[in-house]
């Protein structure tokens, strides 16, 4: 079982756990018009938070924002917010370079990627993790935070975005 930690204090992770090279799971989560979103299937990285009305999820969001616009991938936040939260979240810090999306309802990506947060008081909502997934749908980088109050390595995943893109095959080559 993977784990991760909340200041310090082990928790555990349920779901099925993804790692590079694995075939990425396509899920549907949900996105601040209440639309599904799906992910998993294209040039796509997966920054997962477990809420953005939080200093370092709100901070890790606006990070990501910026890079945003230097990728051909597409950038998407998942969290367990709902939509609305969502919606006025990324009115209030101009946030328009990447699609936000949620999991609270049926918690498919978390455990699809095996970030639910399965014990400790924040049981039910996902850590915080990043995913690249390359044109084919194949996971090329994941980082699972030591700590859930950590920021990710922003440049491992930007590194492996610019990999992804510069080298993705649309499969209509062969």
């Amino acid at each position: 079982m993977a784990t991760t930690k909340l200041q310090g204090n082990i928790i555990n992770l349920l779901g099925n756990e993804v790692n590079v090279g694995d075939k990425a799971p396509v899920v549907n989560v949900v996105g601040q018009d209440l639309k599904d979103i799906e992910v998993g299937n294209k040039a796509q990285i997966l920054i997962i938070v477990p809420s953005l009305d939080t200093p370092v999820c709100a901070a890790e969001t606006r990070k990501f924002n910026e890079e945003a616009v230097e990728t051909e991938a597409e950038a998407v936040v998942v969290s367990m917010d709902l939509p609305f939260a969502m919606g006025r979240f990324c009115t209030t810090e101009g946030i328009e370079n990447l699609k936000v999306a949620s999991d609270f309802r049926n918690k498919d990506l978390a455990n699809a990627y095996g970030v639910l947060i399965g014990d400790g008081p924040l049981a039910g909502i996902t850590c915080r993790a990043v995913f690249v997934i390359d044109a084919n749908g194949i996971v090329r980088h994941k980082e699972i935070c030591e700590d859930i109050s950590d920021e990710p390595n922003y440049e491992a995943a930007l590194n492996a975005v610019k990999e992804v893109t510069e080298t993705s095959c649309c499969g209509t080559c062969h």
